[in-house]
């Protein structure tokens, strides 16, 4: 099979997983329209809001998931193969271009006549592998950033500022590695700049689904993502579970 065929049934089947939305299937189990309450958006901040800590991580954990893996399999088919005439691995172009196809089918699910989550997790999860696969250094950079996007929303309050702070250092730290590889190659240019058009329309699509949020923001009018009040409220659920389960005994 030629590299074009390849690269376009990987890109379909990675927006065809971004289409399985994790928040909506977790929330339909708990018997709530995720989409009905709280900023109506299926993901992980929403979630984590009316449903608990817990339902929210394990929809941050399984939308992670939905940009790892489409990513590792492109990784895996395409890393010994290079573009005809050139020196540029064909996977350095793979990842990304599934990545973002993994992206656009959570934002934009087909299933869901294209309304869907805003990406940030699924980003996430393409940038731990672009990061992760290539040396030690680059994956402390996507870990500093998710630690520092952490930090922000816990002092905060700010989900979506936070999410920026989370996607976009591995962002560039993608754009470099790039460079490092390819800067001294003559016979790869076209394939280097589509690769970092990629990495910028992965960045551009999730800030672009988060433009309520910035508009919210200014007007003072954004919901609040306090990690403190999910804590406790875990903390009081599972005090209460407890108690009732003394009662019944």
């Amino acid at each position: 099979m030629s590299n074009f065929w390849l690269l376009v049934i990987l890109s379909i089947s990675s927006y065809l997983i971004g289409n399985l939305n994790w928040a909506l299937i977790i929330a339909k189990t708990k018997k709530v329209d995720i989409r009905a309450v709280g900023s109506g958006n299926p993901g992980t901040l929403n979630m984590s809001r009316n449903l608990g800590l817990k339902a929210g991580l394990l929809t941050f954990f399984l939308d992670i998931m939905k940009g790892v893996i489409p990513t590792l399999v492109a990784y895996f088919l395409t890393k010994d193969s290079y573009f005809y005439g050139t020196e540029f691995v064909v996977s350095d172009l793979a990842i990304y271009l599934c990545g973002l196809s993994a992206v656009l089918g959570h934002i934009y699910p087909v299933f869901l006549k294209f309304k869907g989550g805003k990406g940030i997790a699924s980003t996430i999860g393409v940038f731990l592998v672009c990061s992760s696969l290539f040396g030690w250094e680059w994956a402390v950079l996507i870990i500093m950033a998710l630690v520092a996007a952490g930090v922000f929303i816990y002092i905060t309050e700010f989900g979506a500022m936070g999410s920026f702070i989370a996607i976009t250092p591995p962002a560039i730290g993608s754009a470099l590695r790039l460079f490092f590889a390819y800067n001294t190659v003559t016979n790869s240019l076209v394939y280097y700049i589509v690769s970092n058009l990629l990495i910028l329309a992965i960045c551009l699509f999730t800030w672009l689904a988060h433009r309520h949020n910035i508009e919210r923001m200014l007007a003072g009018e954004e919901h609040p993502t306090s990690i403190k009040q999910m804590v406790v409220k875990m903390k009081l659920k599972k005090a209460q579970e407890k108690q009732d389960m003394e009662k019944i005994k």
